[in-house]
């Protein structure tokens, strides 16, 4: 006998299989990030593909079977209308899923990681401000996975950084003050500006989503993010 189980999901991806089916990539609040195959949804009479698409927030119900999940049931909880009708938006928040599938492990659950996605994507759909939840969305996904910067002290004298010139190693993750700082590759001078701002991203998603940012402080945290995301691929290819 094969047992049912119930969960909320937001849908990462989908890929078709033979002539009716397709695999879906979710994101549960129970499991952690699951696989599951949706037997003829790709028919026009299936009810299930009204509940199935990407980055729809989903109740979902699957059967375990011996080597694979499958669906049973899917109602919608939220399309995030604003981000599909809004070009920029939906171009972000394929980047947040993809960097989230690409980071996170399977079959684990993840409460601090599930309310991150969900918040992340409901921050998007409301907010006018998009660049500013994908940063959001982006540091605060490392922190969870251990691999955020301490923007407070100096990593080697455990000093409370200053409201001046500090530098950022890319490759080893750390912030120093200038006290510490030996000029070599992979370091990068990070503004007190910078740093406060993110502080905030890390502190108080209330504070974020409603934090006005001019186009030169998002034009150094899209230069760093982009940098370190780099950086941190390479190192753990």
């Amino acid at each position: 006998m094969f047992h049912r189980h119930k969960t909320q999901g937001i849908i990462i991806k989908k890929d078709d299989w033979k002539e009716t089916d397709r695999f879906f990539t979710v994101y549960t609040k129970d499991f952690g990030k699951i696989n599951v195959l949706g037997r003829g949804i790709r028919k026009i009479t299936s009810k299930l593909r009204l509940g199935m698409e990407v980055f729809y927030y989903s109740e979902m119900e699957f059967i375990q079977r011996k080597n694979y999940k499958i669906l049973v049931d899917a109602v919608l909880i939220d399309r995030f209308e604003e981000i599909r009708t809004d070009l920029k938006k939906t171009i972000v928040a394929y980047k947040i899923l993809r960097i989230f599938d690409n980071l996170t492990q399977g079959q684990e659950k993840d409460e601090k990681g599930w309310v991150l996605l969900l918040d992340s994507l409901k921050g998007l759909n409301d907010q006018k401000d998009y660049k500013i939840v994908y940063y959001y969305f982006f540091w605060n996904l490392l922190s969870l996975l251990g691999y955020s910067p301490n923007f407070y002290h100096c990593s080697i004298c455990r000093n409370k950084l200053e409201y001046k010139k500090n530098y950022f190693n890319l490759k080893e993750g750390v912030v120093v003050c200038p006290n510490c700082f030996q000029k070599r590759m992979g370091w990068e001078e990070i503004s007190p500006g910078l740093i406060k701002i993110l502080r905030i991203l890390l502190e108080d998603k209330k504070i974020v989503f409603n934090l006005k940012i001019n186009q030169n402080q998002i034009n150094l945290l899209k230069k760093l993010s982009q940098d370190y995301l780099s950086s941190f691929a390479n190192k753990h290819e």
